[in-house]
């Protein structure tokens, strides 16, 4: 009888953390999104033999690079603190990248390391922590039709909007020439029929 009367209340608490957990994470994702500042990165072109795993597009960020005075002090897949600011064209652009969190109020995106060169140009390159815009299964493929196509002319403007608070970052949407992929592909899927 005793044993009935604790599993039941264990039962009950293990349920609630099993709730609670992924409804924290959506709920902090929700509140980066409603309440962090944007940011527009650009996008630069994929290898076209392999642009799509599963059911999203891979994304490529044309400033994802920082020069740095000594590549010795970096290791690559370390934490790091990439700090942003608005360029004069409107997109994202790396600040300054550190090991330990700063206490300004500067946005910034806790990520890592991906590449070290340890050539004259002394970059770090940051694997940002957004680069996989995911889509409805139905939209998918071509979704990546008009991201590859996008790419290729050098006219299109593409880029990913981003929001950022606390060192998070939530993909909000990707735009080609300030229209979201999702709109561009629902035309073109009931343009077909």
């Amino acid at each position: 009888m005793n044993n009935k009367k604790i599993i039941l209340p264990v039962f009950i608490i293990i349920a609630l953390v099993q709730l609670y957990v992924p409804a924290s994470m959506i709920f902090n994702k929700e509140k980066v999104l409603e309440t962090g500042a944007v940011y527009k990165f650009k996008t630069e072109p994929i290898d076209p033999n392999d642009p799509f795993r599963g059911k999203y597009i891979i994304l490529n960020f044309e400033r994802n690079t920082f020069q740095v005075e000594n590549t010795e002090d970096w290791t690559r897949g370390e934490y790091i603190y990439v700090y942003l600011t608005q360029g004069s064209d409107g997109f994202a652009r790396i600040n300054s990248i550190t090991k330990e969190k700063l206490t300004d109020n500067q946005d910034f995106i806790k990520t890592k390391v991906k590449y070290i060169a340890s050539d004259s140009t002394n970059t770090i390159t940051v694997e940002y922590p957004f680069n996989r815009f995911y889509m409805e299964e139905s939209k998918a493929y071509e979704a990546e039709v008009v991201y590859r196509q996008s790419q290729v002319d050098t006219t299109n403007l593409t880029y990913a909007l981003v929001s950022i608070k606390n060192g998070d970052a939530v993909l909000k949407d990707v735009l080609i020439n300030e229209t979201p992929i999702r709109e561009i592909v629902k035309e073109r899927q009931t343009g077909e029929q």
